[in-house]
């Protein structure tokens, strides 16, 4: 990435989160000239990766190398960077060094916008770590005494992307993004989760869905022809100049 270059950062509890969840996002601001960086903070090896572990003959460290390779094909297809931080799933835990690892990374991107999961989800403990972990982390990375003379982050805004079961968790979008210009390249990035081929149609039906929510917000008689869209979550108010 340039200095003058737009960033954003996307914390992924597994390694395929960030492609259902927030696919369409990355692409879209990846063509607009965002370096868009994706964290996983595992690779799901133990309770994403069923399929794999059907095959039989199957060690922890061949599941994480086919996710692995899976993720970095996706990531390739979105236009993103991505970087593994291998802590483990089912259960996950992160000790301080990951967390100054997270703000490191904070530190290093100087996001304009983050993405992460719901703050709440009763069937996955996974998926609120790493939001918490997330928010954390940036705090972390806005002080000015943690490694003094490096550049701190400033504010940027965090989005909740949607959960698997948004009503159990809490989740309200407030914010809908189009993701139509874009949805070849985020059904591109869904094809390579192989080992989770369940969720590609699942998936694609939340696109949909939220692409008729998006419609309606905007108005019934508006020219613009949303088709997919993803929903985010506001974590924190946004402060504004103008309302309209």
């Amino acid at each position: 990435m340039t200095e003058q270059q737009k960033t954003a950062l996307v914390v992924s509890a597994h390694s395929a989160d960030f492609v259902w969840r927030a696919g369409g996002a990355i692409a879209q601001h990846a063509t607009l000239g965002y370096a868009v960086h994706v964290v996983c903070l595992s690779f799901g090896e133990r309770g994403e990766s069923a399929k794999l572990w059907r095959k039989g003959e199957m060690t922890e460290q061949r599941v994480k190398a086919a996710r692995r390779q899976e993720a970095e094909a996706a990531a390739e297809v979105l236009g993103a960077s991505v970087e593994f931080f291998d802590i483990g799933d089912y259960p996950m835990r992160a000790d301080t060094d990951t967390l100054l690892r997270l703000a490191d990374v904070f530190r290093r991107v100087q996001p304009e916008f983050v993405l992460s999961h719901s703050l709440k989800d009763p069937y996955n403990y996974d998926h609120p770590l790493a939001m918490n972990l997330t928010q954390e982390a940036r705090i972390v990375a806005q002080a000015e005494g943690y490694r003094p003379g490096e550049k701190i982050v400033g504010a940027p805004p965090v989005y909740a992307f949607e959960p698997h079961q948004p009503e159990q968790c809490e989740w309200r979008p407030d914010t809908f993004l189009d993701i139509t210009e874009v949805w070849d390249k985020k059904y591109a990035a869904i094809q390579c989760m192989a080992g989770q081929e369940h969720l590609w149609e699942y998936y694609t039906r939340v696109a949909l869905q939220r692409g008729v929510q998006a419609k309606r917000n905007i108005g019934i008689t508006a020219s613009k022809h949303i088709v997919y869209a993803e929903g985010f979550q506001s974590v924190f108010p946004r402060v504004t100049e103008q309302l309209g």
